[in-house]
């Protein structure tokens, strides 16, 4: 299935009732733009025994992702269409996640925020929410890091540039997403981003709700705010239970993969 929330785009494999296919190598090729398919993560449904499924994610250079907000939204409103039900649980290596339905809005509970530097992760002992970096940014965990920096004009900032620096930061030993965030009122943000393994994409589900942690900690946001990303709005709100996020999906197509593509890995 090929599947977006807010641009952020998803092809979503359906392996339930077999064992799951994906690898390293088919990921990066299905993400090919030009050979494949395309996306900006991946998505694997899987059987899962104390859940009603579970998700595996891949970024589009093949490598692993813990989490992907958006997509989850994406895969939930499929399974809770196919199910007629409104709530969901789900198991992703961010964990046990939970996903509603009101309408044609989809939310989830993207977890609790990682706020201690080794479950970020970060490669040393420091103070998370003031990292020693020019621009005083701030680093959160959401199942994956996040890098968030505060300035003045989203429209204006580097994103493609420092982005990918950032990305590769000593400080981040598996990498990290960056947020570029602009308050422009306690309950609303502008927020650009580049995703680790990936680049810059419309939208990020996590990176969303990084930055609103990132923001609420630093006192410049209430802990609900509406969030303008390049694709659109999503809704992100800091509850006692987790991080909740709540916008729009788009289930695009369905196809199959071809013999031919699949041995011509």
């Amino acid at each position: 299935m090929k599947m977006h929330g807010l641009g952020n785009d998803f092809v979503v494999i359906d392996s339930r009732g077999r064992e799951p296919l994906m690898t390293r190598e088919l990921a990066a090729a299905l993400g090919d733009r030009h050979h494949g398919v395309g996306f900006d993560q991946l998505a694997e449904i899987t059987d899962h025994d104390s859940t009603d499924i579970g998700l595996r994610f891949w970024n589009s250079d093949g490598s692993k992702a813990a989490a992907c907000g958006n997509a989850t939204r994406c895969v939930s409103e499929f399974i809770l269409s196919e199910t007629g039900s409104d709530h969901l649980t789900l198991t992703t290596p961010r964990g046990l996640l939970e996903a509603s339905r009101d309408r044609t809005m989809i939310s989830v509970n993207m977890g609790q925020p990682q706020l201690v530097w080794d479950e970020i992760p970060l490669a040393e002992d420091i103070d998370p929410t003031h990292l020693p970096i020019e621009g005083d940014p701030m680093a959160v965990g959401m199942g994956n890091p996040h890098c968030v920096f505060f300035v003045d004009d989203a429209e204006a900032a580097p994103v493609d540039t420092l982005g990918p620096q950032i990305e590769h930061h000593s400080l981040f030993p598996e990498r990290t997403n960056v947020e570029f965030a602009q308050i422009r009122a306690r309950d609303d943000i502008r927020m650009r981003v580049w995703e680790r393994g990936t680049g810059i994409t419309l939208a990020c589900g996590s990176g969303a709700c990084a930055t609103l942690v990132a923001a609420h900690a630093r006192g410049l946001t209430d802990a609900r705010v509406r969030m303008e990303v390049d694709g659109g709005w999503l809704i992100i709100e800091q509850r006692e239970d987790g991080v909740w996020m709540t916008g729009p999906t788009m289930h695009v197509f369905d196809g199959v993969l071809t013999d031919a593509f699949l041995s011509s890995l």
